[in-house]
Formats: structure tokens, sequence, C-alpha cells
């Protein structure tokens, strides 16, 4: 993985704050700084995902296709993704 350097500047509380993290987690502020942003960003896709599964319960939907036929109007509509 290729990395690429990021100058954040934080007061005196984050900074102390971000440490302690680093310190409790057992790993350098760097790592800390990587797992948080993940940790963020999933919680980020899992907030979406909720929303779409509302979105989809609100939907109104009548008669669903057999899953063959479903299939078949997939085909016909969406090509195939071939790299």
């Amino acid at each position: 993985m290729q990395t690429a350097r990021l100058e954040v500047r934080l007061d005196a509380e984050r900074r102390r704050r971000l440490g302690e993290l680093a310190r409790t987690r057992g790993v350098p502020v760097s790592e800390a700084v990587r797992a948080i942003i993940d940790e963020a960003y999933e919680v980020i896709l899992r907030e979406r995902r909720l929303q779409a599964a509302r979105e989809l319960a609100a939907m109104e939907v009548g008669d669903w296709p057999e899953p063959e036929e479903l299939s078949r109007l997939l085909d016909e509509a969406y090509e195939p993704c071939i790299p």
C-alpha cells in the first residue's frame, strides 16, 4: 500500500487525547490515527446501509417477479461487467 504524508495541527488537548488513545491501544500515534479513520468510515458506511434499508422497507412494491424472471430482467437491463 502506498502511503502519503499528512500534516494535521492539533491543539494541546486533542494532542493529549490522541496520545492517550495510542498508548491505550499500545500503538504508535500514526497507527492510532489510521485506525480511528477506518472506524469512523465504517460508521458512515453502516449509516448509509441502514438508510438504504429504510428506504427499501418504505417502498410500496407490488408483486415481485419470480427469481428466474428477475434475473432475466436484470440481465437485459444491465450488461455484464467485464474487467
